[in-house]
């Protein structure tokens, strides 16, 4: 819709905006991001410019979703590189608030996800998807999208936002885009920034032992216990690689599987040095993979 992008860092400038567009009839997109953005929200970018008639991207470093021994203080914020990184994309907005205009003060009201929240990163990182709720639901509040956009590589997340939209009987239409990927396999994150040079040749572990199971599945192999024995082996074998889960499930609920069928979903997440790097994959999915034994990249 515009020119140049704006910067809108209060609710009411936020608000105000998504009044004005949809008064207008059009449709608006939301990127939700916590800033430090790279090619992989670049691409749901892309695809909400391609949907939609204005586009709203977010960078706002939710507090509510660290516990107190993650990394919220450090992880990365560069307000500037993040608006350098859009303004050739022609986004409409940039909408970067602070905590205490998020979050008021004496704010205590917050969003109990479901059961889908419970396994794996749940279990990892109690109290996390409460906070990722909570902010989705402000976000959806103040910015009152027609359609959200998120990201595969966080895959978990992506269950409990449907669940919250579903649940809470939200207008907006929820958006998964695949995997944006390093050549060697490596999903794209903020986090791989943190990553020595050492550290990140030994990330890529986490693809190979995805790509593991999608070769074993592809050979035949159905057995859930065999496939996470060959990818266990991979991350073992990596002396960085910390695991905290690989798991196989189904894709609705991330109950564990015995016998895996097309679309059953991998995942893994490990610390790399001090690290913590989640990625996954659906087995049985045609195109998109990469090959780390081709390719160029560590």
């Amino acid at each position: 819709m515009t020119c140049f992008m704006d910067l809108i860092t209060s609710l009411a400038g936020m608000k105000a905006f998504s009044r004005r567009v949809r008064s207008e009839g059009n449709k608006l997109g939301l990127v939700p991001t916590m800033g430090a953005l790279h090619k992989g929200h670049l691409s749901l970018v892309g695809r909400a410019q391609e949907e939609c008639d204005a586009v709203v991207v977010s960078a706002f470093v939710n507090p509510a979703q660290f516990s107190l021994d993650e990394d919220f203080a450090r992880y990365p914020r560069d307000l500037p590189a993040d608006t350098a990184t859009l303004n050739p994309f022609r986004v409409d907005v940039l909408f970067s608030p602070s905590a205490v205009e998020m979050y008021r003060q004496g704010s205590e009201t917050f969003v109990e996800p479901g059961s889908v929240a419970t396994p794996l990163e749940g279990a990892c990182r109690p109290g996390h998807f409460r906070g990722v709720a909570t902010v989705v639901l402000k976000l959806f509040n103040i910015v009152v999208p027609n359609v959200a956009y998120f990201g595969q590589k966080d895959f978990q997340q992506t269950l409990v936002i449907q669940r919250l939209i579903e649940d809470l009987n939200l207008d907006v239409r929820l958006v998964v885009c695949p995997i944006a990927r390093e050549p060697d396999g490596l999903a794209r994150s903020s986090r791989n920034a943190y990553l020595s040079p050492s550290e990140r040749q030994a990330a890529s572990v986490l693809y190979r032992s995805l790509w593991r199971a999608e070769e074993l599945f592809g050979a035949g192999e159905t057995k859930a216990e065999r496939i996470l024995e060959e990818m266990r082996k991979i991350l073992d074998a990596e002396p960085r690689a910390n695991i905290d889960y690989v798991a196989l499930v189904e894709p609705t609920r991330l109950q564990p599987i015995a016998l895996v069928t097309p679309g059953s979903v991998a995942l893994v997440a490990a610390r790399i040095g001090g690290i913590r790097l989640i990625d996954n994959t659906f087995l049985g999915s045609p195109g998109g993979h990469v090959d780390p034994r081709r390719a160029g990249s560590p």
